[in-house]
Formats: C-alpha cells, structure tokens, sequence
C-alpha cells in the first residue's frame, strides 16, 4: 500500500513539473503569445516588411494626426525634386493663422507678415505636430490645402497603401476647420485608414526619407521663442514622469489624438541594426499607447531575430542543374545568387523551405537552356516559403514570397556548327528510322 502511495505521489508531482514548465515555456504558442490592448496594431519587420503582430490590421479608424506623415512625406519629396528647400520662405495666410491662434488646437501662436522657413514649419509640424505649420507647408507645396488633399491620396495609391481616405492634412476632424475644410471632402469627416497602409506608409517614409528620423527624435525646438517639447514619451527624457515610457533604440514617430481616433501611436525603433515599425490605433489613453507600443518592440525584440536561413550558392539537392541544348555540355549547374534571411519566431527555424521558379522565357518547349550561356546569369529565383502555423505576410506585398535569384554557376558554349550539323543529321536519320520502325511494327500488330 505504501508503494502504491509513493508511486501515485510521484505520478502527480511530474504531471505538475510538467504542467508548470508548459505554462512557463509553452510548445507550438499560439498566433502570437501577446495581446494588445488597444483596437488595432501592427509590428513590422523595417527591412523586409514582415508583419510579427497583428490585430484588426485591415479595419478602417481614424488616425488623427499620424495623418501628418504624408505630409511630412510630400514636404520631403518636394525638398528631394528642388520644388523648395529647408530655406524657403513663405508668410502664414489668413486660414493656418486662425487654427493657430485657437488655443483649443494646443498649437505654436504664429505671426503673420513674417516670413517662416520651411524648416521651422516642418520642425514644428514632425516634433510638436503643430496643425498650422502644416497647413502652412500644404499650401506652400500644392497652393491650396485642397489641392494638397489630391497630392495626399495620389501619393497613397502610388505607394500601394491599400486602405486610406485623406482629407486633410493634419488630421483634425474637418469640422474644426470650419469654412476652410479642403473642397471634394465631407465636411465632418477626418482622415483614415487602416493599420496595415499606416505602417506601410511609415516604412516608405523612413526607407525613402531617412532624414525624417533627424526631427522625430529631437525633444525639444524653438519658434518665435517659444520652446515646444516632442509628445512621444518613449524618447530619452531626462524626466523622471517618462522613464516609463522609455524604450531603448526608439526615434520616432507619430503620435495623434482626437475624439473620433482615440489615442494613436506610430513608433519605431531600432537595436543592432534592426528596425521595427509598430502602429498602435485607438488604446485606452495617451499613456497606454505607448505602453502598448512599449509591448510590442518587447515583443519583436525578444522572440525574433533576423537569420540567414539559406546561404549564397545554395542549391537544392536533386535539381541542381539545368539541361543545355545546343552547348558544348548537356548540363550547367545553377544556384542561388545571395543569401535569403528572413525574421525569425524563436523555435520555427525549420519551418521554411524554399522551391526553384524558373524564367519560361530563358527555357526551350523541352525545359532547356539553350547555349551559349553567360556565367552568373540568371534563370530564375528561389523563393522561400514559410510552413509554420502563423503566417501575418507582409505590407509589401500580397502572397508575394521572399526570393533571390537562381543563376548559373558557369558558362556553356555553344557547339560548333559542323557539331550542329552531324547533330541535325543525326536526330534526321533517327526520326527517320523511329518512323521506319513504327510502320513496319504496324504491320504485324
């Protein structure tokens, strides 16, 4: 009976050693082992566009004033084409002046019969997300903030943003513009769009204008005086009411609030060389947005890293040549051109294969290369697919894989033509003789 109790104590003392290491370090985690607090969000991979985290990624919200980075994107483009430069000047019309004289727009008060640089007016629009220096940008660069509107939405199908209505270009509701609300828009609408076109238009924004990462990260500028302080609390604050927000490696980027969009939050961060790119829609207050934004990086630091899965020279076992026709060999060898990584869950290093996707056009109708052929040229790509349990995809593309290109390890001559020729008479005279012995086995059959 005593060995029995042992035997039984003993049964249930490894079930709960068992039962606690599965909770602490649980097999085959779920689609993503955090939940956010907040109505959408997205975590990005900055290089490849990998999405880590999502959650209601394709709904439509307000975005309030992270709408201002198509402007800040729009503004950087016109200094990139030499349409303006940091030192152009322009004066405030009569409609930024009245937003910036409404104190219940929490802006920078601007003088007007005084000129701004564009500089200034970007300073104050990417740190402090002041609403009139904006819309002074806007009419600087498009004449009108309703032609600016157009230049909004145009840039967004250009980018391939697949859902977003602007409407103007701060992001306030339009009825706090009064009469000035951009023409062609609804006079109560605000700007949206979803998380998934926000994030990607974050990473447009960063790969195509680095420099913007100069003024999100600033804490502090200077106007007419006045100094104004960045509303992202997750920067290097000497201030002890932020050390909770901080977050080490994030630069950027947008912050936004009204009623309709609830507090917002467009971060990134980089560490040892990896950027992410998160987008937090509608959290429960101005400090959990970066709480939540503060998760996510955790979260993307921490159970994801950036591994070469298949090296330069990679081949395939078993298909590691091609047919030649025409060449002085039957075969070349093909491999791959550079080295394929991904962003990689910890535990699903063996969850990826990749397959050859040749180039018809290189192949003959019998799936050969014809000669000559060049050393290192290519034939096709490799693409990597992922087998794992949670597959987000990606902002840049819809089903599109992950590739490099497949080339040719060698080159191929191609046969002389008396070669050619004894090969021409060759495959004539064995047609011949295939169809000879074709009719005369028809008359025995």
């Amino acid at each position: 009976m005593r060995h029995k109790l042992k035997a039984s104590f003993l049964i249930i003392t490894v079930l709960l050693i068992a039962l606690s290491t599965f909770a602490i370090n649980p097999i085959n985690a779920s689609a993503d082992s955090i939940e956010v607090d907040a109505e959408a969000a997205i975590l990005v991979d900055a290089e490849t566009g990998e999405i880590l985290y999502a959650k209601n990624i394709d709904e439509m919200k307000e975005i309030a004033s992270m709408t201002k980075m198509m402007t800040e994107y729009l503004v950087l483009e016109a200094i990139n084409n030499g349409d303006i430069n940091w030192d152009t000047t322009t004066q405030i019309s009569d409609y930024p002046y009245s937003i910036s004289a409404d104190a219940s727009f929490s802006g920078i008060g601007l003088i007007q019969d005084k000129d701004y640089t564009v500089k200034q007016l970007y300073e104050a629009m990417a740190i402090n997300s002041d609403n009139a220096t904006t819309i002074a940008l806007a009419e600087l660069i498009a004449g009108s903030e309703s032609e600016f509107v157009k230049m909004m939405n145009d840039k967004a199908e250009e980018l391939g943003l697949p859902a977003y209505d602007f409407v103007n270009s701060t992001g306030l509701n339009n009825q706090d513009l009064g009469d000035n609300f951009p023409d062609g828009t609804d006079p109560n609408a605000e700007t949206a769009m979803s998380a998934k076109s926000t994030a990607m238009l974050a990473y447009h924004l960063i790969k195509d204008y680095p420099e913007v990462l100069e003024y999100s990260s600033q804490l502090t500028s200077e106007l007419d005086d006045q100094t104004y302080e960045n509303w992202n609390w997750m920067l290097p604050w000497d201030n002890d009411n932020f050390a909770q927000y901080y977050f080490e490696g994030v630069d950027g980027l947008k912050t936004g609030f009204t009623e309709n969009a609830g507090n917002c939050f467009t971060g990134t961060a980089i560490r040892d060389g990896r950027r992410l790119i998160s987008v937090v829609m509608d959290a429960d207050s101005r400090d959990e947005r970066f709480h939540q934004t503060k998760k996510l990086l955790e979260y993307g630091y921490s159970q994801f890293e950036r591994q070469e899965l298949y090296p330069a020279g990679y081949q395939i076992e078993g298909e590691s040549v091609i047919p030649v026709a025409k060449g002085k060999e039957e075969v070349v060898e093909i491999a791959s051109k550079d080295v394929l990584s991904s962003t990689v869950k910890n535990g699903e290093q063996e969850s990826y294969s990749v397959t050859y996707n040749f180039d018809e056009g290189k192949l003959n109708d019998d799936g050969q290369l014809t000669a000559p052929i060049e050393k290192g040229e290519k034939v096709g790509t490799m693409e990597l697919t992922y087998n794992g349990e949670v597959n987000h995809g990606s902002i840049l593309s819809e089903g599109q894989a992950q590739s490099v290109d497949i080339i040719t390890t060698s080159a191929i001559e191609k046969q002389n033509w008396f070669m050619l020729t004894l090969g021409g008479i060759g495959d004539f005279f064995s047609n011949i003789f295939s169809s000879i012995a074709d009719t005369v086995k028809g008359w025995f059959s």
